[in-house]
């Protein structure tokens, strides 16, 4: 149940695959039982860095804790997002031709 002003948290297992190859660079991050992250959550994955060299890939096994937004804070992540994409929009209306 999502709560009006506060953050249900809580800490769960977390498979991180990582590649540096010519052909990929990423970091990704799969929850244990699936968790769908939303608007405004929050995921901290726990231990070291990772550092890779060139040319290597990893997948490894780590422990999560995941904060679950507020309703307000999901609501005001949306507005933000939104207000964000439309400062990408730039239409001009204008009677002269470009030559």
């Amino acid at each position: 149940m999502t709560r009006l002003f506060t953050r249900e948290t809580w800490e769960t297992g977390c498979t991180i695959a990582v590649e540096h190859t010519a052909d990929n660079l990423h970091a990704h991050v799969e929850l244990d039982d699936n968790v769908a992250i939303g608007p405004g959550d929050q995921v901290r994955v726990h231990g070291a860095a990772v550092h890779l060299p060139f040319g290597t890939a990893l997948t490894l096994r780590r422990r999560a804790t995941v904060s679950r937004a507020s309703l307000i804070a999901r609501w005001l992540t949306q507005i933000k997002a939104h207000l964000d994409l439309t400062e990408l929009y730039e239409i001009t209306f204008s009677s002269e031709r470009i030559r």
